[in-house]
């Protein structure tokens, strides 16, 4: 892996790899995450998408991407620490496997470029019909997260112990906001975000770096570029003094518990094998105890936030286990910060985490992702480094790290019959 800079804040992190028939080509806006302007950017995506000055509409993109033979180009948009990810990946056939030898990752960055430097626009808006359609789209994305309850209670959990913080406000913005954008404003917030927000591209493939640059150089020479922000360093999250607790109450028929807490250990891989112990998989303290020996949940699992210093716990339970199961979870959360383990535990956790870490390799998705996470976050570490820490992470110091996690926030999520 190397990563160069190209332009005035536009890097690219190189990947080679001959092990795939496809290549992939990445190219990420990253931008401080913020309800003023979430919304906005989660819209631009998809806007974006919907066509460029020669492909003005999805059948002549997909033409074009069809000549690419079956490339594909998706907008995305994501969450990593406390910035937001808003851009496009694109798919397609390694050069070494082109038809007659016939050269793809040009045209494909070329496209790229034409969907970040010239969409589609009337009047120098965006079309009326593209945005009022993709608006409602963001609007339905929005309230779908409402059908799934647990991923419900997961950003409730973060948005009430983060309240205030960046790291509180949804990949998708919200309802509210969405609403009152209109195209004006959606316009200045595109020429905005291609000015100034710093680019992050990744390129997996058999191309030679150099090719690879030229290319990306060629396919941005429009991309405007005036004084660049860097992405925002996260904030570890302060504690709360006592911890908190709340109960939303909703028309659900199962309970959903959610945990939060603060973790004032810098030791991060003792952390990351630490929470693996906790709830991180499926050899873990909450899934064989709170799951399966005691039944008190349907599902019981934990997540560490590195970038902020968090360590979340997502269950689903019935009502009236609600005591039980958080009793539960603090006494195996009690169990690795005593290091009350047998003794297949603790390399069990180590060895899920490096088998992780070892398959990355296998998927040129997974490498985007997890390089996009470490550049918008200001980390530098290879997977085979990160694999490096958690081999040589001790007991100690894992019993050490987890000593330092505290409850901050508790959130329940009920039934409405509840309020009888």
């Amino acid at each position: 892996m190397t990563r160069t800079q190209l332009a005035s804040g536009v890097f690219l992190t190189y990947l080679p790899a001959k092990k795939f028939k496809t290549s992939l080509l990445s190219a990420q806006f990253v931008v401080p995450l913020q309800w003023e302007t979430a919304s906005a950017n989660a819209l631009l995506s998809a806007i974006l998408r919907r066509g460029t000055v020669s492909c003005p509409d999805m059948g002549a993109l997909s033409r074009r991407l069809d000549k690419l033979y079956g490339a594909r180009i998706d907008a995305t948009i994501r969450k990593k620490g406390e910035t937001q990810c808003v851009g496009f990946v694109a798919s397609l056939i390694d050069d070494r496997f082109a038809p007659g030898g016939e050269r793809l990752l040009e045209p494909a960055a070329a496209l790229l470029g034409e969907l970040v430097c010239h969409p589609v626009t009337r009047d120098g808006l965006f079309l009326e019909e593209y945005f009022e359609n993709e608006k409602t789209n963001l609007i339905d994305a929005i309230r779908s997260i409402l059908n799934d309850k647990r991923a419900y209670a997961d950003s409730r959990l973060l948005q009430e112990m983060c309240a205030g913080e960046p790291y509180g406000v949804p990949r998708l913005g919200n309802e509210q906001i969405t609403a009152a954008l209109h195209p004006q404003l959606l316009y200045s917030a595109y020429q905005q975000l291609i000015a100034s927000s710093r680019l992050e591209i990744f390129y997996s493939g058999s191309a030679p770096q150099n090719r690879v640059e030229n290319a990306l150089r060629s396919a941005l020479a429009d991309l405007p570029r005036s004084k660049v922000s860097a992405p925002p360093e996260s904030s570890l999250h302060v504690p709360s003094q006592e911890p908190r607790f709340l109960t939303e109450r909703l028309d659900v028929t199962q309970g959903k518990l959610g945990m939060g807490f603060a973790c004032e250990s810098g030791d991060t891989a003792a952390l990351l094998l630490g929470n693996t112990l906790f709830g991180g998989s499926s050899n873990s303290k909450l899934f064989l105890n709170v799951r399966e020996k005691l039944s008190l949940c349907y599902y019981a699992s934990s997540l560490f936030h590195r970038q902020k210093g968090l360590i979340t716990v997502s269950s689903g339970i019935e009502f009236e286990n609600r005591q039980k199961a958080m009793d539960e979870i603090l006494a195996q959360l009690e169990a690795v910060q005593k290091g009350n383990l047998e003794p297949w535990e603790l390399e069990a956790a180590r060895s899920t985490l490096l088998n992780a870490y070892a398959s990355m390799g296998d998927s040129q998705g997974k490498l985007e992702n997890f390089y996009l996470g470490q550049t918008a976050t200001g980390q530098n570490e290879s997977p085979e480094e990160l694999a490096a820490q958690v081999r040589s992470a001790t007991p100690e110091r894992i019993f050490n790290a987890m000593s330092t996690v505290k409850l901050d926030t508790v959130y329940f999520l009920e039934g409405k019959e509840a309020e009888a």
